[in-house]
This record gives C-alpha cells, sequence and structure tokens, in this order.
C-alpha cells in the first residue's frame, strides 16, 4: 500500500524540527568546515560554485590551478604606452543536490499500551541517523580528494605505516605550495550560520583508532595544556605543530586494505594486510556543501496514530521520520589532503 503523506499540526512539526537537530548537530565533525550554502526553497538541484584562478593558472591540476605564473620582466611599461587589458579565468564547480530520507513506523497498540515512549526514542533516532548520514556523505567525498598520501607506500594497497611527524610535514609543504589559506573560523555548533574564530592552523579529522598513535607525535600537545585556548570541536585532542586533530568513531576504516602486516605492528581486524584509514587534512575554503542547519533545511514527520483516511481507515499506524537534500563537494583538492595510513595495534 502506497504511504500517504499527512498535514499536521504546526506546532508540533515544529517541536519534532527542533528534537531532530539538537542530536543531529552533535554528531557532525568535518561539518564544521567547508564553505557553507543555505539550501533555498524552489532554486533548483544544482549549486555552482565559483573561484578565480591565479594569473597564469590553468585546470591541468590542483598544483597548477593554485600557481602564479608572473613574470616581472613582461610587466615592464613603456613611457606613454598603456599595457594591454586582460581579464580574469573562473572557475566554476557545480554539484547536484540528492535527497535523503529515513522512516519509522508505530502502532497505535504501542502508543496505548507500551510502557516506553518509542516514537519518542524514534524521534532521538532520527536525528542521530539522519546526523550520521550528513557526516557519512561528507567523508565518502572529501576521502576521494585527489591530494593523496600513503603512509609508507605509494597506494591503499601499500599502505605500511602509522601516522608520522615527517608524513604530516609532507603534507603541509603541500599546502602551502598550493597557497592554502589556514582556517580561521568554524561553523558554530548549533542551528544557526553563525562562525567562531579560532586560532589559524590546519584541521585533520581522523578515526578514534588512531588518537594513540597522535598522542605518541613527537611536540604533541593534549588539550588540557591549552590553557585559554579554546577547542574548535568537543572531539579535538590535540594540537602539533600546524595541526589540531579532531577524532571521530564515525571515520571508519577500509579493513585489510593495506599492505601484509608481517613485522609491522599495525591493526589488521582478523586479516592478514593492514587495516587502511583515511585521515582529512583540511584548508580554507577546500570544499563545499549544503549546511544542515536552519528551521527549513530538515522536513521532519510526526504522523501519529490516529490519523484517520481511506489507507488506515482505523487509524492504526503512525510515523516517525524525516528527510533533507544534500551535496557536498571538494572546491579545490589543492587546499586539502587525504592521508592514508594504519594505525599501532595496542596489545
Amino acid at each position: 500500500m502506497a504511504i500517504q503523506a499527512f498535514n499536521t499540526a504546526l506546532g508540533r512539526i515544529n517541536k519534532l524540527k527542533g528534537e531532530i537537530l539538537a542530536h543531529a548537530v552533535p554528531v557532525e565533525c568535518l561539518g564544521i568546515t567547508g564553505q557553507m550554502k543555505k539550501m533555498p526553497k524552489n532554486g533548483g538541484d544544482t549549486i555552482i560554485y565559483r573561484r578565480w584562478l591565479p594569473y597564469g593558472g590553468t585546470l591541468a591540476s590542483a598544483l597548477s590551478a593554485n600557481t602564479w605564473v608572473v613574470n616581472p620582466t613582461l610587466h615592464l611599461t613603456q613611457e606613454g604606452v598603456t599595457p594591454p587589458a586582460e581579464t580574469i579565468t573562473p572557475q566554476d564547480i557545480s554539484v547536484q543536490l540528492q535527497q535523503y530520507s529515513c522512516l519509522y513506523g508505530v502502532t497505535d497498540k504501542t502508543v496505548d499500551l507500551y510502557e516506553d515512549d518509542v516514537p519518542a526514542e524514534m524521534k532521538k533516532q532520527t536525528g542521530q541517523r539522519m546526523g550520521l548520514v550528513r557526516e557519512l556523505l561528507r567523508y565518502g567525498v572529501l576521502k576521494g580528494c585527489t591530494n593523496q598520501f600513503f603512509a609508507g607506500g605509494t597506494s591503499v594497497a601499500t599502505v605500511s605505516t602509522r601516522i608520522t611527524l615527517p608524513q604530516l610535514r609532507k603534507i603541509v609543504r603541500s599546502l602551502r605550495a598550493n597557497h592554502t589559506g589556514l582556517i580561521t573560523s568554524i561553523l558554530s555548533p548549533s542551528a544557526l550560520f553563525a562562525t567562531t574564530p579560532v586560532e589559524a592552523g590546519y584541521l585533520v579529522f581522523c578515526h578514534t583508532d588512531a588518537e594513540a598513535d597522535i598522542r605518541d607525535l613527537p611536540g604533541f600537545k593534549e588539550v588540557a595544556a591549552y590553557g585559554t585556548r579554546k577547542t574548535v570541536h568537543e572531539m579535538e585532542i590535540g594540537t602539533c605543530e600546524n595541526f589540531r586533530f579532531i577524532i571521530s568513531p564515525e571515520l571508519q576504516s577500509t579493513q585489510n586494505a593495506g599492505a601484509a602486516v608481517g613485522a609491522t605492528g599495525l591493526y589488521s581486524t582478523g586479516g592478514s594486510n593492514i587495516d587502511v584509514y583515511a585521515t582529512i587534512v583540511v584548508g580554507d575554503q577546500a570544499w563545499g556543501d549544503v549546511a544542515l542547519r536552519g528551521a527549513d533545511s530538515i522536513d521532519a514527520t510526526w504522523i501519529p496514530p490516529g490519523h484517520k483516511d481511506k489507507n488506515d481507515p482505523l487509524g492504526q499506524r503512525g510515523y516517525v521520520g524525516a528527510k533533507f537534500y544534500g551535496a557536498a563537494v571538494i572546491l579545490n583538492n589543492g587546499w586539502m589532503a587525504a592521508y592514508f595510513h594504519g594505525i599501532t595495534a595496542l596489545n
């Protein structure tokens, strides 16, 4: 039987939206960065970002797209002679919105007779689930960045070491060569489009499994030693040189995808090959996102049992769910990096 949508009281929908957002925002990690675009109603399904190439830049590679090609000799100006007028070159990057949703069903018997408030738990899980969908959508896009680094190898299949400071410095060298800006503000952890200033640096997002290796980095300073310095996220664990590390259990590894475990001392999930983790290093304006923020960015549903129509004449069924339109897109591959590595096996 086809599911038919019903109109519900405006106040109740608003209350459910508030509940869902309250649970969705805390699970976000990657979402504190990126060029956030609020989805306009009736604005089409395609968002176009635009940036301007530096003089002489080309789209042949990430580096060439971020490199100025300037010869002082060619800028010599003769007295009384007007130099030829030139123009600047844009790069348009488009991304198509997709719709994501989930739906739970509940019966009148459950609502009327069960001792547990099942609809309330469904609302809570709807928010958490939609937040996770959003985060995994971002992660899938960002780890596809073309500026890739492989610990101890040249591909995912040859990854053979853990996170190391020399490799991180190599990433910094690449970011600086691409004129990557430091992140100086993040999206506020609320339902609003407010930003919060932070100390300049690059943000590193990695799985919680990598925490021990990060803390072993030479010169690592934990959050407790920050003093008056504010953290960028509740899951920030510390800093090392140019990096601030944020961990999340949602940034899952690819199991048994690396080199043979052998005597490396690295972790494998019951296989003979190393589990490979993709850590995301982000600079300013590296990627874009349609933000899961604001009261009109998520369409939540609560149809309680008792709402009678021809499809449910006795009002026996109810539904809790949500949907949103979203998309994530890399705007500049040279301004971020995907770092593939293993983790130390803790025995």
